[in-house]
């Protein structure tokens, strides 16, 4: 069964997680949910991850600040490169050693690269491994919501104007009855050729937790956010990069370019599906998870081997 855990940060914010499985598991499986989701988006993955590994990995899920069920917070602080800080926070309170594999959705992923670009040495001594669903590294340079470059343009400038009246509604939450109206948009936005029911009310619940504020603060720094120097400086951790030639948000380029700049990285684009690859297509995400912390044991068995023979 999960346990929840509460991480205080120097701020004030308390951060919600659920870990599941032993506290000395040989390697720490961090996933990482995309902007206004919460931890409920990998439920999948945990499931599938736990029935092939055991209790090899542990696995951790947590809500990122104004999130599921942490709490709100400053405006100020509605960053990706404040996400990135409190990563390292989660990390050093809930997996303090060991290797740990990085698992990112969308914002998600975009945390785990301002991690990287801002705590290098934190993150080579901990870092085993990385799999990057439905992101970028390059804000918004290729999201055309599969519209012309005219009408997202247009989309783009009436996205993020309305996003900074959101950033100012504070920790008020969107009224669940709106939602409900925007399911079919929200379908259309996030998801390819098939949405199963119970995924798109998953979203809207996720959503109908997440602040406004946090909704609509999140949105400049997740525009103009550009790593990927970051991550070809990265080595040769072992990486997996997925993505749904269908996705509005994320498509195909952003993850084209991540496995460019780390030749490390396994590349899957799954057809027909959107940007809810956990949700779409869960087993590949799964498998691709699960092939990842398989390379981070055997690293770990082999350094383990080498230290036997030392001694």
């Amino acid at each position: 069964m999960p346990e929840g855990f509460e991480v205080r940060l120097p701020d004030g914010v308390r951060l919600h997680g659920e870990t599941t499985g032993p506290v000395d598991a040989e390697v720490t499986a961090v996933l990482v949910h995309g902007w206004t989701l919460d931890g409920r988006s990998w439920h999948r993955q945990l499931a599938g991850i736990g029935e092939q590994l055991g209790d090899r990995v542990r696995l951790v899920t947590y809500d990122a600040r104004g999130h599921g069920r942490s709490s709100c917070m400053a405006l100020r602080t509605a960053t990706l490169a404040q996400l990135g800080d409190d990563l390292v926070a989660v990390l050093d309170e809930v997996a303090p050693t060991g290797p740990v594999v990085l698992v990112g959705h969308s914002m998600g992923g975009m945390t785990v690269m301002e991690y990287a670009h801002r705590h290098p040495a934190h993150f080579a001594a901990r870092t085993a491994g990385l799999v990057f669903v439905a992101t970028t590294a390059e804000g918004h340079t290729h999201t055309a919501y599969g519209l012309s470059p005219r009408i997202a343009r247009l989309i783009r400038l009436a996205e993020t104007t309305g996003a900074g009246v959101l950033a100012r509604c504070g920790a008020w939450r969107p009224p669940r009855a709106l939602l409900r109206a925007l399911r079919p948009s929200l379908r259309w936005l996030l998801f390819g050729d098939r949405c199963d029911p119970t995924d798109i009310r998953l979203v809207t619940s996720a959503v109908a937790h997440a602040s406004l504020r946090s909704i609509g603060g999140f949105r400049a720094s997740i525009g103009t956010q550009h790593r990927l120097d970051t991550l070809a400086e990265l080595g040769d951790v072992p990486a997996a990069a997925l993505v749904g030639d269908r996705d509005r948000l994320t498509p195909p380029p952003c993850a084209e370019s991540i496995a460019q700049v780390l030749p490390t990285t396994e590349l899957t684009v799954c057809p027909g599906a959107g940007h809810m690859l956990m949700m779409e297509r869960p087993d590949e995400v799964t498998a691709a998870i699960v092939t990842v912390l398989r390379q981070a044991l055997a690293t770990r068995d082999a350094t383990s081997s080498k230290r036997l023979q030392r001694d």
